[in-house]
C-alpha cells in the first residue's frame, strides 16, 4: 500500500516541477524580450545614424564632384582670361570655352569691372547651354534689366578678392533655370581685378540626388543654403520660398529646432532630436564644403522603430507558442522512458552535423593544387588540419589584374564558434580585396567591420599580402600574426610590424610594408599550431626546427611533405592541441618578362623640362632606338609633363612629377604620376585636322600629338594621384 502511494505521488511532483519550469521560462522570455527591445532600439538608432551619415557623406562627395568640376573649369581658364584682358573683343570666347569643355557647366560669363575698359563700360558676354540639345548660345548680361554689377556672384568675389559660390537663384535673364554660380576674380598684370569669370551649374541634378537618399522610406531630405533658404525639399512649395527659421517658428519645440538650424548654418555636422507638429524626429545634418550649403535627413521616430515594434509583437506570439510547445514537450518527456536512447541519437546527429560543418568549411578553402594550372610563375602547396572536427584557421588566395592576393589567419578559440568567425573573416577578405589592392586598407576595413559586431570578443590574427606577378613587388600587412618565413638564399622571418589582431579595436590604423621578391624565392605562411605543436614531454616544435627542415630552393609540395613528416615524428602521437595550417608560395616568373626601371623626379617648374631629353637619350642608347623614335618619345613626354607642370598644381605650389620608364624586350612603358588636381587628358575628343583652325574647339592638340607618337595612352586616378601610362612598342 505504501509503495502504491509513493508511485502515485511521483506524477504530481513531476507536474508541479513542470509548471514551475514553465513559469520561470515565461518570466525569462518576457525579461529577455524587454531587454532585446531596449537594445534593439539602441542598435537601430545606431544603424540609422550610420546609414544617415553614410548617405550624407555619399551625397556630399557627389556634390563636391560637381563643385570641383565647375571650379576646375574656371581655374583652368583663368590664365586664358588674364591673357585676353588687353583685347576685350576676344573675351566672349572664354565663357564659350568654359561651357563647351565642361559638361557640368550650363552657363558662364566674363564680366568686366565697370569702367575697366573705356570702350566697354559694361561688358558681360554670357554663354548658355541648352540642356536638351547641348547647343550653346551667346547672350549679354550688360543690360539695364539685369544689372550684373549688383549681382551677388559679381559683388562678392570682387569684395573678397577671392573665389565665391553664390546663393542659389533663378536666373531669368541668363540661364533661365535654378542655378548657383562659382565666381573667380581675373586680375591684370598689375594685380588689379579687371573682371569676374563664372561657371553656372543647374540645380536640377541636386534635386534628383537628394531624392535618391533612402535611409528609410518616409525620411525627409533637404538642402539649405548658407542663409537658411530651402533649396531642395520634397515639399515643392517650400523650395526657394521658405527658410528653416520660418519652419522653426511653426514648431512646438522651437528651441531644439532653432539649435539645429544654427548648427547647420554655422557649418557643423551631427544629429539632434526635435518635435515638429506633434511628432518626434531625428535630424542628421552635414555641411558641403566651400558652397555654404548644408544637407539634412529628418527621420521620424515612429518610422525608425516601426519594424522593431512589429517584430516585438511577433516575438510575443512566438514566445506564447514556445511556452505552449514547452508544456507539450515536458509532458512528453515526463512520460518518455527512452531518455538515454534519445541522448545517443542526439549525439550521433551532432557528430553528423559537425562532419557536414567540416565539409562546408573545407569547401571555402582552396585545396586543388596546382590552383592555376595554366600559370608557370607560381608554385603552391597548402594544408589545414583542425584540432577538432571544425577549426578557426584559414588561408585563401586568388589572382586579379596580374596580382596575387593571399592571406592566412588564426581565430582565437576552437570548434564551431571559431569556424563561424573563420567563415566571416574569409568572406570579408574576398569582399574587401575585390576592388582594393592596398593590404593595409584591406585589413583596416576588415578590422572595422569585425570590431563593430564583435559581441563574442573573439579576435583573429591575420596576414595579408599582394604580390605583383609582373615585377615581384610584394606589399603586405600584418595583424598580430606569426611572421612568415621568406626562403631565398637563406631562410629568415619576414620583417613585419606586429600590430593588433582583427576585431579588437575599431579604427586602428594598420601600415603597409613591402619587399622585392626574385626568381625562385618562396614564402611560408603558417599558424602557431605549427611552431607550438607539442610532444609528450610538452616541448614545442619551434621556429628553428621549421627552418632546419626547409630548403631554400625546393618546390612547394616537397617543402610541405617534409614539414608534415618532421612534425609527425616530433609529436610522436601526442594529441593535437591547436589547428595547424601552412601555405607555401613559390615565385617563378619568366626571367625575361621584366628587365629594369628608370626614374626621373621633376618639380612643377617648366625650367626642368630639358632634363627629359637626357633621360630619354639614356634609354634610347640602352635600347638602341633610332633617332626619330627617340625624338618622338621625348616630344610625347615633354607634352605630358608640361601639361602636369602647368595645370596640376595651384600657382606658387611646389609639386612633384614622377616619370618612370619600365624597359622590356619588346616595349617601353612610361608612367607619369602627380598628386595634383584630378584631370584626364585622354578625355579630350579626337581632333579633326581637316576642320579650319578658327572652327576647332580650344585645346586637345597636345593629347592628339601624344596619341600619334605612342602606341597606347591610358589615364587612371587612384589614391589621390593622376597616373598617365604611355606605351611604345619596339
Amino acid at each position: 500500500m505504501r509503495s502504491d502511494r509513493k508511485e502515485n505521488k511521483k506524477p504530481g511532483i513531476s507536474t508541479r516541477a513542470s509548471w514551475m519550469l514553465v513559469i520561470v521560462a515565461a518570466l525569462t522570455l518576457e525579461a529577455t524580450s524587454i531587454i532585446q527591445y531596449i537594445y534593439a532600439q539602441r542598435e537601430i538608432k545606431k544603424e540609422a545614424s550610420l546609414r544617415a551619415q553614410s548617405e550624407l557623406k555619399s551625397a556630399e562627395n557627389k556634390i563636391m564632384d560637381v563643385v570641383n568640376q565647375a571650379e576646375a573649369a574656371v581655374r583652368n581658364s583663368i590664365w586664358v582670361a588674364e591673357w585676353c584682358l588687353e583685347n576685350p573683343d576676344s573675351l566672349e570666347r572664354i565663357p564659350q570655352r568654359v561651357v563647351s569643355e565642361n559638361p557640368v557647366v550650363v552657363g558662364s560669363t566674363m564680366a568686366l569691372v565697370p569702367g575697366y575698359h573705356a570702350s566697354h563700360p559694361l561688358y558681360a558676354p554670357y554663354a548658355a547651354k541648352n540642356l536638351e540639345t547641348g547647343e550653346i548660345r551667346m547672350l549679354s548680361l550688360a543690360t539695364e534689366a539685369y544689372d550684373y554689377p549688383s549681382s551677388e556672384w559679381f559683388v562678392k568675389p570682387l569684395k573678397l578678392q577671392d573665389s565665391y559660390w553664390s546663393e542659389p537663384y533663378f536666373d531669368e535673364n541668363g540661364g533661365d533655370i535654378l542655378m548657383t554660380t562659382f565666381s573667380m576674380p581675373v586680375k591684370d598684370k598689375n594685380g588689379t581685378v579687371a573682371a569676374i569669370l563664372t561657371a553656372d551649374i543647374s540645380l536640377d541634378w541636386l534635386t534628383d540626388l537628394i531624392g535618391d537618399i533612402k535611409v528609410y522610406p518616409n525620411a525627409f531630405n533637404m538642402v539649405v543654403s548658407r542663409t537658411g533658404q530651402i533649396v531642395v525639399c520634397p515639399v515643392e512649395t517650400l523650395v526657394m520660398q521658405s527658410t528653416i527659421d520660418q519652419i522653426a517658428l511653426e514648431s512646438e519645440d522651437y528651441e531644439a529646432l532653432n539649435r539645429v538650424n544654427q548648427a547647420m548654418l554655422s557649418g557643423q555636422s551631427g544629429e539632434m532630436p526635435v518635435r515638429y507638429r506633434g511628432e518626434t524626429s531625428h535630424v542628421y545634418f552635414s555641411p558641403v564644403d566651400r558652397t555654404g550649403w548644408s544637407l539634412s535627413i529628418v527621420l521620424p521616430e515612429k518610422e525608425l522603430y516601426s519594424g522593431v515594434r512589429r517584430i516585438g509583437m511577433i516575438v510575443k506570439l512566438l514566445q506564447l507558442l514556445g511556452l505552449a510547445m514547452l508544456v507539450v514537450i515536458l509532458r512528453v518527456v515526463a512520460k518518455n522512458q527512452g531518455k538515454y536512447l534519445r541522448m545517443n541519437e542526439q549525439k550521433e546527429r551532432m557528430e553528423n552535423e559537425l562532419h557536414i560543418a567540416r565539409e562546408i568549411q573545407m569547401a571555402m578553402i582552396p585545396k586543388t593544387f596546382p590552383p592555376f594550372p595554366d600559370r608557370t610563375d607560381l608554385d603552391f602547396a597548402a594544408s589545414i588540419v583542425p584540432a577538432k572536427e571544425v577549426g578557426g584557421d584559414l588561408y585563401d588566395f586568388f589572382i586579379r589584374d596580374e596580382k596575387l592576393y593571399f592571406c592566412i589567419g588564426d581565430v582565437s578559440g576552437k570548434g564551431i564558434p571559431a569556424s563561424l568567425v573563420m567563415a566571416v573573416t574569409r568572406s570579408l577578405f574576398r569582399a574587401m580585396s575585390a576592388h582594393e589592392d592596398n593590404p593595409a586598407k584591406i585589413i583596416t576595413s576588415m578590422n572595422n567591420s569585425m570590431s563593430e559586431t564583435n559581441e563574442s570578443s573573439m579576435f583573429v590574427t591575420f596576414f595579408c599580402g599582394v604580390l605583383n606577378l609582373a615585377t615581384g613587388h610584394l606589399r603586405f600587412c600584418n595583424a598580430g600574426h606569426n611572421p612568415p618565413l621568406i626562403l631565398t638564399d637563406d631562410i629568415r622571418p619576414l620583417p613585419v610590424q606586429a600590430n593588433i589582431p582583427l576585431g579588437i579595436q575599431n579604427g586602428f590604423v594598420y601600415n603597409e610594408q613591402d619587399l622585392q621578391l626574385h626568381y625562385d624565392d618562396s614564402l611560408l605562411l603558417y599558424t602557431d599550431g605549427l611552431t607550438e605543436a607539442e610532444n609528450l614531454q610538452l616541448q614545442q616544435f619551434g621556429v628553428e626546427r621549421v627552418k632546419s627542415v626547409l630548403h631554400a630552393r625546393r618546390n612547394s609540395q616537397d617543402q610541405l611533405e617534409a614539414l608534415q613528416a618532421a612534425v609527425t615524428e616530433f609529436v610522436d602521437g601526442a594529441p593535437q592541441s591547436d589547428d595547424l595550417t601552412t601555405l607555401f608560395i613559390h615565385y617563378l616568373p619568366n626571367e625575361d618578362r621584366f628587365l629594369e626601371e628608370r626614374h626621373l623626379v621633376l618639380h612643377n617648374d617648366i625650367q626642368q623640362i630639358p632634363q627629359l631629353a637626357g633621360f630619354v637619350e639614356t634609354i634610347a642608347q640602352e635600347k638602341q632606338l633610332s633617332q626619330s623614335m627617340a625624338m618622338g618619345i621625348n616630344l610625347a613626354l615633354e607634352e605630358a609633363v608640361s601639361n602636369v607642370i602647368l595645370y596640376a598644381y595651384p600657382k606658387e605650389t611646389d609639386g612633384l612629377v614622377d616619370v618612370e620608364a619600365i624597359l622590356r624586350r619588346d616595349s617601353i612603358t612610361f608612367l607619369v604620376v602627380d598628386s595634383g588636381i584630378p584631370f584626364d587628358p585622354t578625355a579630350a575628343p579626337e581632333i579633326d585636322l581637316n576642320v579650319p583652325l578658327e572652327n576647332r574647339p580650344i585645346g586637345g592638340l597636345g593629347i592628339h600629338l601624344v596619341r600619334q607618337l605612342m602606341d597606347t595612352v591610358h589615364y587612371e586616378r587612384k589614391e589621390e594621384k593622376n597616373y598617365l601610362t604611355m606605351i611604345k612598342k619596339l
